[in-house]
């Protein structure tokens, strides 16, 4: 209230200081977005509309933001009727939002450093919410106190940030520190674009939705989305049929990796995963879950065997997974109205009722016998293309939920125990195969060689991902070679080119062939090849067609993540 009356005191002589400058030299610094004609922009804090008058000469629908009346009357006077005026503010917005309207462009200029900080993180979802797809949210920030009797907050670029990953919005632009325009020598200005990506059938927005502004009690949903997440990402060959613009995919796979997303939080962690300790999780039997914690998330590997009891208890776990999953997030993840919901997800039974089996290989037969879940190609492939934007987004928002349960909360648990229980793989022990089958290899005196230099390893050696593991996590069989020290160091985290990989391919078909040749290995093998690399079918046993899918895996993993080439 301070400062709208210092605003409706001085907005003569604010007039004049503000229109001295042009739009062009004070936005200078984000010309890359500044919008195009039929743009729809959002003006926080007019002022006199200067900016406002730019946006409309650009042929842009304008609606101006300005809680001074006095300041809002000469705006008005200096942009014309075709600029809609509001008397709005941050961090309510309530006006605005009741417009109903999503907005190409918001800009928030001189305006931040007067929001108090305990207010920052409500005013960030506000606005961020108003944002169209593609849309820009551009925030200036002030750096220097004023001398006139306007109060203001210091401002910083880990702040905004912070809300911007809290907000799933990609920070496109930060400035330097710049002079004031106003040549005021205390004062400098940096400035921060941040945009909501687009896939082109608004899935982004719709996943956006599901992470920031769904209600939830529980992390069911954040999980469920993680899973899919995962699932598109490293096993893009689960994929059982494309039909109607939708696709299946194993339900038993899905069931897994919840479990596996799990594993770590309760078994390790002992992290509360809802907001009511005495309503437990509906996953956690006795007859399943609690006979498995003795096991790892890295043991429930695809291909890997179970027999026995276990056997038994991993299916009774999928399926009370299953069941958890279609009562709570599979039921509660739609859009539409409550009366008139179009779910995003649903499964299929399988064909006949499965029984408990004494004996089980994770492979596809294995979870494709729970049934099928079923989603939107376009989702799917939003969930492919984006994996690496998107699933850091989820763990935040998984984060940020476990903060807030009391039980954690007393706990005092870490940022760090969080992020060491949320990883799908643990690195420590990726190698581990691979280093045990060399040596018995060696041991019966058998050459190995390095699959890049072709030269023989002799003593220290190392165990590479042919696809780096801190840009695709994956410890499948066919991923992992013998090199030398050199090789591996010189390739550090980038792909082979595929003029390279041509070159080291009878090298890494001769390793394979070396260390997989038993039937149980061979199984593994084929199986983690059919599941994580495009086009492979299960009954494949072809250690070429298998190299082959890796080069098209490669270059996959290259153009969505921009993976440098060696």
């Amino acid at each position: 209230m301070k400062n709208i009356q210092f605003y409706n005191q001085h907005s003569e002589e604010l007039l004049q200081n503000y229109t001295s400058v042009t739009f062009e030299k004070v936005h200078a610094s984000w010309k890359l977005f500044w919008p195009f004609s039929g743009e729809k922009i959002l003006d926080v804090g007019a002022g006199i509309g200067r900016d406002s008058k730019w946006f409309l000469d650009q042929k842009c629908t304008v609606i101006a933001l300005e809680p001074a009346k006095e300041m809002r009357d000469l705006g008005k006077k200096h942009t014309g009727e075709q600029v809609q005026w509001l008397d709005d503010s941050l961090p309510e917005l309530s006006h605005t939002i009741g417009l109903g309207m999503r907005f190409d462009v918001i800009l928030v200029s001189a305006v931040w450093m007067h929001i108090p900080p305990s207010s920052r993180a409500r005013a960030f979802r506000k606005l961020s919410n108003l944002l169209a797809p593609n849309g820009r949210l551009v925030i200036s920030l002030r750096h220097g106190d004023f001398t006139d009797g306007r109060s203001s907050y210091s401002c910083s670029i880990d702040e905004l940030a912070q809300f911007s990953k809290d907000a799933c919005l990609h920070t496109r632009l930060v400035t330097e520190a710049e002079p004031d325009a106003l040549k005021r020598s205390e004062v400098k200005w940096q400035t921060v674009v941040m945009s909501l990506p687009d896939d082109g059938f608004g899935d982004l927005n719709k996943v956006r939705r599901i992470i920031v502004n769904d209600s939830k009690s529980s992390t069911y949903k954040l999980a469920l989305l993680r899973v899919l997440l995962r699932i598109a990402d490293a096993h893009s060959g689960c994929v059982l049929d494309r039909t109607d613009g939708e696709v299946s995919i194993p339900l038993g796979l899905v069931a897994l990796y919840w479990i596996k997303a799990y594993k770590r939080l309760i078994d390790v962690g002992n992290i509360q995963q809802n907001s009511n300790t005495k309503k437990g999780l509906a996953f956690i039997t006795e007859d399943g879950w609690d006979k498995l914690t003795h096991l790892t998330a890295d043991d429930l590997a695809i291909g890997a065997v179970f027999c026995g009891e276990e056997a038994k208890a991993l299916q009774k776990a999928m399926q009370a997974t299953i069941k958890t999953m279609k009562d709570g997030p599979i039921n509660f993840i739609y859009s539409g109205s409550s009366k008139d919901k179009k779910h995003e997800f649903l499964t299929v039974a399988p064909p006949k009722r499965r029984q408990i089996e004494s004996s089980i290989v994770l492979d596809s037969t294995f979870f494709e016998s729970f049934g099928s879940f079923v989603l939107k190609q376009n989702l799917w492939e939003c969930f492919r293309l984006y994996y690496s934007w998107i699933e850091p987004l989820v763990v935040n928002q998984w984060i940020s939920e476990m903060q807030r349960f009391e039980a954690n909360r007393e706990n005092n648990i870490t940022l760090q125990t969080y992020h060491d229980c949320l990883v799908w793989l643990d690195k420590k022990h990726d190698t581990n195969r691979v280093r045990t089958k060399v040596e018995k290899l060696r041991n019966n005196n058998q050459v190995i060689n390095c699959v890049w230099s072709h030269q023989a390893l002799k003593g220290e050696y190392h165990v590479d991902h042919c696809l780096p593991f801190a840009h695709w996590p994956n410890n499948d069989h066919w991923n992992l070679l013998p090199t030398c020290s050199k090789s591996n160091l010189e390739k550090r985290d980038r792909v082979p080119s595929l003029s390279r990989l041509d070159k080291a391919k009878p090298a890494i078909i001769e390793w394979w062939q070396q260390a997989w040749d038993e039937p149980s290995d061979q199984q593994r093998f084929f199986n983690e090849a059919s599941l994580s690399l495009p086009n492979i079918p299960p009954q494949c046993r072809d250690f070429e067609e298998v190299f082959d899918a890796m080069g098209f895996q490669i270059k996959g993993v290259q153009s969505r993540l921009l993976v440098r080439e060696w």
